[in-house]
């Protein structure tokens, strides 16, 4: 199959199981703002972000090892499966000893011991999810992954008006729905896939386990930092401020994942064709190509979700949450910058080099939090997503720059700063004025203007789908 079909067929395979769900984060905001405080959603939040830096730590990373090495056409599916359950079930037991310390953790008003049984089940159930989903994803089997976003969309759905609107359990409530979904997400892929037949008890190959290792492990510090960039500004929120102004921030960065919806369903796929065409000699020709179309929908979907970002606001939270869209403009450069950070990061895996992803992510997670600590306490929340924002432009420039090493991908820095003025002209615009028909004439000159700046990007990919697919009818 052609380079570029396969990839356009992969990512609407994703597409089917990624946009479900990532939609419904969208959908259940107004039921679950309505169920929850302020203070309580941050405290939810506060739980699953500590969750969801726990379970590459207490993994090792290795649901990331898993989907490489099961790419790999020569590997044992069975002992990459084996291994990772192995390692899944060892660091839970670690984990489980340091109990008491966690459970004396307190930020202010959040205390993680009220939700100690909750964390630990949350992050062995995620954990063990993850490692079936990337093993699944990495082993061919894409559209079983795709159906297992649907049924993770109906069954969290499911859990959240039950435990939320039926019990009324609060904070629990919210988090339970999490695990009960993910329990079933992992019995279904255990089910449809038979990964029992991938389970051995013996005959593994220490070369296998030290080579997942080697690649997962370096990983970690990576993630940690990620989460330092991505995650720590709530905890520094909820401390300068505390959980009333993080619920309002989480509120807040639930509306640039429309972005994230854009980019997770293309990135799922890109990582299996970055791995493919790896070894080809039109490789950074292919690159170039997808980055440039990538790089131009990422900041199109960005400039009209600035503008709309007033009106989406009020239609997904409360009114007791509405104040929260001021910090909603910064918070979508933020995550646009990180979007084509991720891009940069199929490089590496590709590779199977982790040591300058971890590296280029220490100098963002250091502006991060330098930032973080300078800009809070004078701008308040709004001082943590300009933080997040000029992480990620620090991340961006030292991988394209590192990853040149490896293939030359050829950027158009110029065409970059531009998108990224039209960004934060659309930022200051929306928050100085506020409201406003003049407000509202100028962001969407603004929107034009990036979108004719993107036009030949999105028109080549355009054309270049519509040949391949109009040449198949044709024979």
């Amino acid at each position: 199959m052609d380079k570029y079909k396969k990839l356009a067929t992969n990512t609407l395979i994703f597409a089917i199981g990624t946009f479900s769900s990532k939609a419904l984060a969208f959908l259940l905001m107004p039921f679950v703002t309505r169920m929850l405080t302020t203070a309580q959603y941050g405290d939810a939040d506060l739980i699953q972000q500590t969750a969801n830096v726990l379970i590459p730590i207490v993994f090792l990373q290795i649901n990331s090892a898993a989907l490489r090495f099961s790419l790999d056409k020569s590997s044992d599916k069975g002992e990459v499966f084996t291994v990772g359950l192995r390692t899944t079930f060892a660091g839970m037991a670690v984990f489980l000893l340091l109990w008491y310390p966690f459970s004396r953790i307190q930020i202010k008003d959040f205390r993680i011991g009220d939700y100690i049984v909750l964390l630990y089940v949350f992050v062995l159930v995620s954990g063990i999810r993850q490692l079936c989903q990337q093993f699944v994803r990495g082993s061919g089997y894409v559209k079983t992954y795709a159906i297992d976003g649907i049924i993770a969309t109906v069954t969290t759905l499911a859990f959240n008006l039950l435990f939320l609107g039926v019990f009324h359990w609060g904070v629990e409530g919210y988090i339970l729905a999490v695990i009960a979904s993910d329990a079933c997400s992992v019995l279904f892929l255990f089910a449809t896939c038979k990964l029992w037949r991938f389970v051995k008890f013996k005959g593994i190959r220490r070369g296998t386990a030290f080579d997942m290792l080697k690649y997962s492990v370096p990983m970690m510090p990576t993630i940690i930092l990620w989460w330092i960039i991505n995650v720590s500004d709530r905890y520094m929120v909820t401390g300068f401020i505390g959980s009333q102004a993080n619920g309002l921030y989480t509120a807040a960065s639930k509306i640039p994942n429309f972005v994230i919806i854009f980019s997770t369903i293309f990135i799922d796929a890109w990582q299996l064709s970055a791995v493919d065409e790896y070894d080809n000699d039109d490789t950074a020709d292919f690159f170039t190509k997808v980055f440039r179309v990538y790089s131009g929908g990422t900041f199109a979907v960005a400039s009209a979700l600035v503008i709309a970002c007033q009106l989406l606001t009020k239609i997904l939270v409360a009114p007791s949450y509405y104040e929260s869209w001021k910090f909603v403009p910064v918070l979508i450069m933020a995550t646009a910058m990180s979007c084509h950070v991720n891009f940069l990061a199929s490089v590496y895996m590709a590779e199977k080099k982790n040591i300058m992803s971890m590296v280029t992510a220490f100098a963002g997670a250091i502006t991060n939090i330098l930032l973080n600590l300078l800009l809070i306490p004078k701008m308040g929340a709004n001082g943590a997503a300009v933080a997040t924002f000029a992480a990620f432009i620090v991340v961006f420039v030292a991988r394209a720059f590192d990853t040149k090493r490896f293939i030359k991908i050829k950027f158009n820095p110029l065409v970059i700063f531009a998108e990224l003025v039209i960004l934060a002209l659309q930022a200051v615009v929306m928050l100085a004025m506020e409201s406003g028909m003049l407000m509202y004439a100028i962001e969407a000159a603004l929107v034009i203007a990036m979108l004719a700046l993107n036009f030949k990007p999105i028109m080549e990919l355009y054309h270049l789908l519509a040949d391949k697919f109009l040449k198949k009818r044709k024979n």
